[in-house]
């Protein structure tokens, strides 16, 4: 039954406005039951899709309305018994077809001290300890809510491409902010009015439990009103809700419920006071047959003297925060808040990870780190970020962590600067509509397997490559692809276990090697699956792009140069790469195939190529900026600043990357020759000293064992130089690590 939810019509509406004005009404009323049936399934089958709700389990929610019997829908349908925590407002209706469904319908019988709604949420917390396994919606503060109305946004966008003016009424914030959220990425001009009723507390009034409205309005501030993206609120009473109902019924032959009425007399204001050419589009939530013995009843009218309530025909403008009592509008565009908190998801610990941090506060975010593990980041006490510790591998509870302590108009963002949460945050920015990837273009890009397969499929070059599941298809692997051959995890970062092998018996061992190993360094799962691939014999670049909208703009190429065989490890890194224009042209058009392929939309990606005899071919598109300091030479080289331009992409804003200046820049990485306990390290103020080094940075400390690297992790320290010549750059490196000598306990 919940398949037949969505696709609801849209109408033109009859009304009085200038020549060119476009007037609609999207009748949500014609879901099985009303608008929040949309909202139903989506959190429902969200929560069977992250084993939050088990088969079978109970589900709970509070709602006099129209969620209660979107969720009996869903509930019911998919197996679930359910429970509604109501109040006696509900009307009887609604309250016969819960029973129908077959719910248990629990009625609190008295307000407690924030109305009903307080009194509702007491009784719940009740049930939820005597229901253990039964899962609560939430409905106020779950993004599940707005994330459900993409659906409508994308029906709107069909139907009419372009929506000006959007229009809706506001309960729980989530269907005027997940459309208005959803469609401001086709129409970032796009207008939204809020409609509330006078009595609500959400837009700053004071609170009047005894109003009659229902479906609209609160006595609670829910987590999910995002007030930052709406322009302007009316408040309408009573009497003259109730009235635009009857006019809606009388003038468009709508039979709906006062929230629908609502809209429809802001709509007719807006239509009149229109610009030629506008586009406006009003929800009409719920039908009207659970309205016949109150807004439809002539002695509800009387027994409530709504006649004798104030009805305006024209709203009242007034100053956001002064008191109303009828039809009344202000604007918020002045008074909306600026979401501030900038959330990261872990970090990285090689490169730029406090340094992303720290940015985030110098450009006026509140940075939040989400971690599993703090101590792992040193200098974390120095970035300003308020850290909050929970289990960041999984989905579930970093969702239930960002619920209790974010509402939705505090958030501005969410990204990360650690390879292996690049989906997490991907799949987290979609659930809360915040700007960030498609999850599943996310997945593909850190699923180096699923890349070439992705990539094949698509006609972007890279090399011959066979996919392997276990140790025994090794040698197998190796026939088809040729020796010699590179063997590497599908899901690791910083050249982790991969290897240059030059037989088919040390191929299959390292494969056997690598799918012995069940979880990463993060202590996420593997993916138990290994990549056997033709070595492409050329010089490596990586590409740097920044994604808008799946517009690939490139800010320049870095040439790379890695340690001898069997490893990978990059020992240095110049930029911008000595190449030819034509050669960067055919780079940057390899690389934006292929994030076009891949479904990369948004933000920083840093790809891997390599140039062979008869062009370009794609190693790795990592879905996330460079790391290794990367992004430090090129701030040095061209004052660009990388990390900033992730910050704003991942705050909606345009990334600026038009360069300042024009520099060479150089990364050389410090290397152990032997293996040995590090006791000292000299020279590092002589080799700060040279001409043109910017920093030289240590990552080992004296008393630790080294070896020489067999991955990005074993290196011990950088130089990052820039020059005004691109033939000295490698001279002021050499210049500089020439002063530093590693001392080792066995020579003191």
């Amino acid at each position: 039954m919940h398949d037949s939810i969505g696709s609801t019509p849209l109408i033109r509406l009859k009304l009085d406005a200038p020549p060119g004005v476009e007037v609609s009404a999207k009748l949500e009323m014609h879901n099985p039951f009303a608008m929040k049936d949309r909202v139903a399934r989506h959190m429902l089958l969200e929560a069977r899709r992250l084993g939050v709700l088990e088969p079978g389990a109970p589900v709970i929610e509070s709602s006099s309305g129209t969620m209660a019997l979107g969720i009996a829908l869903v509930g019911r349908s998919l197996g679930h018994p359910v429970h509604i925590v109501t109040d006696p407002r509900i009307d009887p209706i609604t309250l016969a077809k819960l029973r129908a469904l077959g719910c248990e319908v629990h009625v609190v019988d008295r307000m407690s001290s924030h109305g009903w709604q307080s009194a509702r949420l007491e009784r719940l917390e009740q049930l939820r300890a005597d229901l253990p396994g039964a899962f609560w919606p939430q409905q106020y503060s779950n993004p599940d809510n707005p994330g459900a109305y993409r659906a409508l946004a994308r029906e709107l966008v069909t139907d009419l491409g372009t929506v000006d003016v959007l229009v809706g009424s506001v309960g729980s914030g989530g269907s005027l902010c997940g459309t208005a959220r959803a469609l401001r990425r086709h129409n970032p001009d796009l207008y939204v009015v809020g409609v509330d009723c006078v009595g609500s507390a959400l837009f700053d009034q004071p609170d009047r439990p005894g109003r009659l409205q229902s479906g609209l309005g609160n006595s609670l501030q829910p987590a999910n009103l995002d007030t930052s993206l709406l322009d302007e609120v009316h408040w309408l009473n009573d009497h003259e809700a109730f009235a635009a109902t009857h006019d809606l019924a009388r003038d468009q032959q709508i039979f709906a419920g006062n929230t629908s009425g609502s809209v429809y007399q802001v709509m007719q204001h807006l239509a009149r006071h229109s610009e030629p050419g506008r586009r406006i589009v009003g929800v009409f939530p719920d039908r009207g047959d659970r309205y016949a013995d109150t807004v439809y009843s002539r002695e509800h009218w009387d027994k409530h003297g709504l006649r004798d309530m104030e009805r305006r025909l024209q709203p009242r403008e007034v100053v956001y925060g002064t008191e109303v009592h009828s039809w009344s509008r202000a604007s918020l565009q002045e008074v909306r808040p600026v979401p501030r908190k900038l959330l990261f998801v872990e970090s990285n610990t090689t490169g730029t990870g406090m340094v992303a941090l720290r940015l985030a506060r110098e450009l006026d975010f509140e940075p939040v780190l989400l971690t599993s593990e703090p101590t792992r980041y040193t200098g974390l006490d120095d970035t300003g970020a308020d850290v909050i510790v929970c289990d960041t591998n999984s989905v579930s509870a970093l969702r239930a962590t960002v619920q209790e302590h974010f509402r939705a108009l505090e958030i501005a963002g969410i990204t990360t600067t650690s390879d292996f949460y690049v989906p997490t945050v991907a799949e987290l920015a979609t659930w809360l509509g915040a700007p960030g990837n498609p999850a599943e273009a996310m997945r593909t890009c850190r699923d180096k397997a699923k890349l070439r397969e992705t990539l094949a499929r698509e006609g972007v070059r890279q090399p011959r490559f066979v996919v392997v599941r276990d140790a025994a298809a090794g040698a197998t692997a190796v026939a088809k692809v040729g020796l010699p051959c590179v063997v590497k995890p599908v899901d690791d970062s910083g050249s982790t276990n991969v290897l240059l092998c030059t037989s088919a018996e040390e191929a299959s061992a390292h494969v056997a090697h690598i799918l012995s190993r069940t979880v990463n360094a993060r202590g996420l799962p593997t993916a138990g699956e290994v990549l056997v691939e033709e070595l492409a014999d050329g010089p490596e670049y990586s590409v740097e792009m920044f994604s808008v909208e799946g517009r690939h703009a490139c800010v320049g190429i870095t040439a790379k140069s890695v340690t001898g065989a069997p490893y990978f490890v990059e020992h240095q890194h110049l930029f911008p790469a000595h190449v030819t224009p034509e050669v960067a042209e055919e780079l940057t058009r390899t690389v934006r195939a292929a994030l076009s392929a891949a479904g990369v939309r948004s933000g920083p990606t840093h790809t891997e190529v390599r140039l062979v005899a008869d062009g370009p071919v794609i190693i790795e598109v990592n879905p996330r900026l460079a790391g290794g300091m990367i992004p430090e030479m090129i701030r040095l080289a061209t004052g660009t600043d990388l990390l900033e331009q992730q910050v704003r992409t991942a705050t909606g804003r345009e990334p600026l990357l038009e360069p300042e200046f024009a520099r060479q820049g150089g990364i050389r990485f410090l290397i152990a020759d032997r293996t040995g306990r590090i006791a000292a390290v000299e020279g590092l103020d002589r080799a700060a000293a040279v001409a043109g080094v910017d920093r030289v940075t240590m990552t080992v400390r004296p008393g630790a064992e080294v070896r020489p690297a067999q991955d990005a992790y074993g290196r011990l320290g950088h130089i990052i130089a820039t020059s005004e010549r691109p033939d000295d750059i490698e001279k002021v490196l050499d210049a500089a690590e020439q002063e530093i000598r590693f001392v080792y306990e066995d020579e003191v």
